[in-house]
């Protein structure tokens, strides 16, 4: 029997048009399934996508009609693979409501919405794959990601939870929380480089993350190998949860 292989398995990747998600998508792609990015800008979605070899979509999954027009081109999904880019940052006394209600629907529901409607398709076929990815933050919240840390660690708690609703109907349901990755959002955080040297000097492995080492462990949790791994929150961080 061949290992680690995803003939026959169509995957749906969100925020797939760079970092992490297209770094899963990549991964997903040589392990043999057929991908559909879903993001919201059309020219670098286009891009990441006619690169890779995988069919693309423009979808704003924050909202309902985005989410069902990302559903519709990606037709039967057996691998929902949830990213959504991080909130922008500010001191939690700072957040208006309106951030709040952004980062829900952008963060939190997109996952609950986008779970809610391929759910029934892998349970009916007894086979379905659920990956979130969320962020160290959920375990070490940061003092400037309060949105991020909240609306990250409320989809893992509702993944953990829908595991136990689906195991049986053989649907895993799992999370991946990156540490500190090479994505754009990790340089505009921190872009002084002295400060992007204090942080790598805290981290065990002593360097940032690719998104690639991300987008493999997405890809291990798809296949046929990690069935009886679910619920569970996997950390891709360099050491830095020890």
């Amino acid at each position: 029997m061949t290992l680690f292989r995803l003939e026959g398995k169509r995957a749906l990747v969100t925020g797939g048009s760079r970092g992490i998600g297209l770094a899963a998508a990549h991964d997903l792609m040589r392990l043999g399934a057929q991908v559909t990015l879903a993001a919201r800008g059309a020219d670098a979605l286009k891009t990441a996508a006619n690169a890779i070899g995988a069919r693309w979509v423009v979808a704003d999954v924050s909202t309902p009609e985005g989410i069902q027009t990302a559903l519709a081109a990606a037709g039967q999904v057996d691998i929902l693979v949830s990213n959504a880019g991080g909130p922008p940052p500010a001191l939690p006394s700072a957040v208006t409501e309106e951030a709040w209600l952004a980062g829900l629907n952008t963060t939190f529901l997109s996952t609950v919405r986008l779970a809610a409607a391929v759910l029934p398709g892998m349970r009916e076929r007894r086979w379905g794959r659920i990956i979130a990815i969320t962020s160290l933050t959920v375990g070490r919240p940061a003092l400037n990601l309060p949105v991020s840390n909240a609306m990250r660690a409320a989809v893992t708690n509702h993944l953990k939870t829908l595991a136990l609703e689906v195991a049986a109907d053989g649907v895993t349901c799992n999370t991946v929380a990156p540490g500190y990755t090479a994505t754009d959002r990790l340089r505009a955080l921190h872009a002084d480089p002295a400060d992007a040297e204090k942080l790598t000097a805290k981290i065990p492995a002593r360097r940032f993350g690719e998104p690639g080492e991300v987008g493999a462990a997405v890809a291990f949790l798809a296949t046929r190998e990690a069935a009886y791994i679910t619920g569970q929150e996997i950390l891709v961080d360099g050491g830095w949860s020890i």
